[in-house]
This record gives C-alpha cells, structure tokens and sequence, in this order.
C-alpha cells in the first residue's frame, strides 16, 4: 500500500481532531474519535477543499455530521454533546485543509517529523534502513531524554532511510494514529 500525503493528512487530522475533543465526560480513544470521522465521510478520499460542501450549504452538512456522530457514538455506548462533535470536525477540517496545502514543497518535505517510542519501535521492528539495531537504541534511550546529537543521528537516519522522498513519509511507520 501506498503511503500518501492524503493518508498522511488524514491520519494526523483524526489524531489531532480525537485528541483535542475528548474531555472529562466524554472520553474516546484516538482509534474511535478517527472512526467517528470515518463513519461521516471524512477519509483520505476527502482530499480537496472542491470535495467539501458550499459555504451556503455548510452549517445544513455540518449539523448532520454532529447528528450522525452523536448517533454513532451512542451505538458504542458513548455519550457526545454537539459540543464535542464539532470539535472533532473542525479540528479535523482545518488541520486537513489549513495545513497541509504545501506538502510538494521542498522546504515542507525536509520538516523533520515528530519523533517519540511509538515510531522508533516501528523502525527497529521493521529493520528501516537496514538499522534496527540504532534504532532499538534510540528507542532505549528514550526520545524525551536525547540530547542535540542523538536528535541529529536520528533524524540523520530517518533521511538516508528515506533516500531523498519527503521526511513526512516516516511517519507510515508511527501509529500513535490508530
């Protein structure tokens, strides 16, 4: 399976979407904030803002979201306020299509991406590189504890591993989004 820019998106939309809209009293995981998101149409399919509904028909399109969000989550046993359904769609919307418009510029593929266990965990799991063993131990050395240098090799082993495509594309391997 390809990795894309659109899953790419998408995955860190749901993430970011999930995490800031589950509160005291209505709490969700992130695997089940992205499936709310899902179960109204908003995937990695929905890849450009031509996809979205007109401005005139927006607030009609985003009430039956909240409804069918509300209603999914019932079905789980879930309680969620309108409230807490907008939240999960507009934290999704914008950071889909406020911040991911560059993705083909140079200087936006050299971002270095976010680095914590999860993703060196898959690295070292999946041999990235032909470098489990360094990746092993950066994941032992804990990401939260590198110093300038260790940060650096790391990242410095993300690029070789990536020979030359976007730095973003590591993150297929992080799974903080399921």
């Amino acid at each position: 399976m390809t990795y894309t820019i659109h899953q790419h998106s998408h995955n860190f939309s749901a993430w970011a979407a999930a995490r800031a809209a589950s509160v005291v009293g209505c709490r969700f995981t992130v695997e089940q904030g992205k499936g709310l998101l899902v179960s109204i149409g908003l995937t990695p399919d929905l890849d450009c803002p031509s996809k979205l509904p007109e401005p005139a028909q927006l607030d009609r399109a985003h009430r039956r979201w909240r409804q069918r969000i509300i209603a999914k989550a019932a079905i789980e046993g879930w309680v969620v306020t309108h409230g807490v359904a907008a939240k999960l769609i507009n934290v999704y919307l914008k950071s889909r299509f406020a911040c991911g418009v560059f993705a083909d510029n140079p200087k936006v593929q050299a971002i270095h991406p976010p680095i914590d266990s999860l993703l060196l965990q898959a690295l070292a799991r999946n041999d990235l590189g032909g470098m489990a063993k360094f990746w092993a131990q950066a994941h032992k050395d804990r990401w939260s504890k590198f110093d300038s240098a260790t940060y650096e090799k790391v990242i410095q082993g993300i690029r070789e591993s990536l020979n030359g495509r976007p730095m973003w594309e590591i993150e297929r391997f992080w799974k903080g989004h399921q």
